[in-house]
């Protein structure tokens, strides 16, 4: 449990000069952070023997370990900390913050790199799509579902020893695609050498990092987080932007064989719902 969680479970039962500091400590971070034991001491109105035992009631060695461990929760962002009532964004403001993370990825991708990119996928004896943590795992699912419909042999992992497994599995006629908002995710990284020891093409959609460094192709997103935390990140529609990108190139490689498939998918979805004729291909 990080700090600060303690500090808030813990406060009811610490002593008055203890719970003096740690409502201190709540109230302003970024100064017991950095603080001396003497200006928390006297901010306070305590002794320094009240610091001291509350450091170690927090489960810290010493009160260096105890700011030690403030500063690394600060490093987490005050908006996430600060306690003060946060006014809602209304609904236009929501929709003109997707468009912003979209226009600042509009023109990222090359279009020689994506040519390329769907070039291996349309050549791919089998193509493994790789995303962990709650966007980019869907997101990895989504790109299946583009994928499949264009008679692209494809499966999606989040699952960390799947992906490992999987990507053993790879030769040099396989691709596998890595789906991150941060390219730092560590199973990503991993995998993703992986599958190019055993010479599959890496396809990595995600920030400039580490990740993109190992890519065979990187297809770059920006990220853009805001102040305001209680939106989701908008991150995953320039992900999401990118996934269409790269299908809508895969399915000009593909047309002549891909519009059976989508003609076929059409009917019996069609047959299924019986709704307009122009509703999007699976809801």
């Amino acid at each position: 449990m990080d700090i600060v969680s303690r500090i808030k479970e813990r406060l009811g039962h610490l002593r008055q000069s203890e719970q003096a500091v740690a409502q201190l400590i709540l109230a302003d971070l970024q100064f017991a952070a950095s603080a001396s034991i003497s200006d928390l001491a006297d901010k306070a109105n305590v002794s320094h023997a009240s610091i001291t035992r509350l450091a170690k009631a927090l489960g810290c060695s010493n009160v260096r370990d105890m700011k030690l461990q403030l500063a690394q929760s600060l490093a987490v962002g005050e908006r996430f900390i600060n306690e003060n009532t946060t006014q809602r964004e209304d609904i236009p403001a929501i929709y003109k913050a997707i468009h912003d993370i979209l226009d600042i990825n509009a023109g990222l991708i090359k279009q020689a790199d994506v040519e390329q990119a769907a070039q291996y996928i349309a050549n791919s004896r089998h193509s493994l799509i790789f995303g962990v943590g709650g966007g980019s795992s869907v997101v990895a699912q989504e790109c299946h579902n583009r994928l499949f419909r264009l008679d692209i042999l494809s499966n999606a992992y989040s699952d960390p020893v799947m992906m490992r497994m999987t990507a053993a599995s790879v030769d040099v006629s396989d691709v596998v695609v890595m789906l991150s908002l941060t390219g730092c995710a560590r199973d990503l990284i991993d995998t993703a050498r992986i599958a190019k020891e055993y010479g599959a093409k890496v396809i990595a959609i995600c920030p400039q990092s580490e990740l993109a460094d190992l890519a065979t192709i990187h297809l770059p997103i920006k990220t853009n987080e805001s102040d305001y935390i209680f939106t989701p990140s908008t991150a995953r529609y320039a992900m999401l932007a990118a996934v269409d990108v790269l299908a809508s190139e895969v399915a000009i490689l593909t047309q002549k064989k891909s519009r059976e498939k989508l003609r076929r998918i059409k009917h019996e979805l069609d047959q299924y719902r019986q709704g307009p004729d122009r509703a999007p291909i699976g809801d």
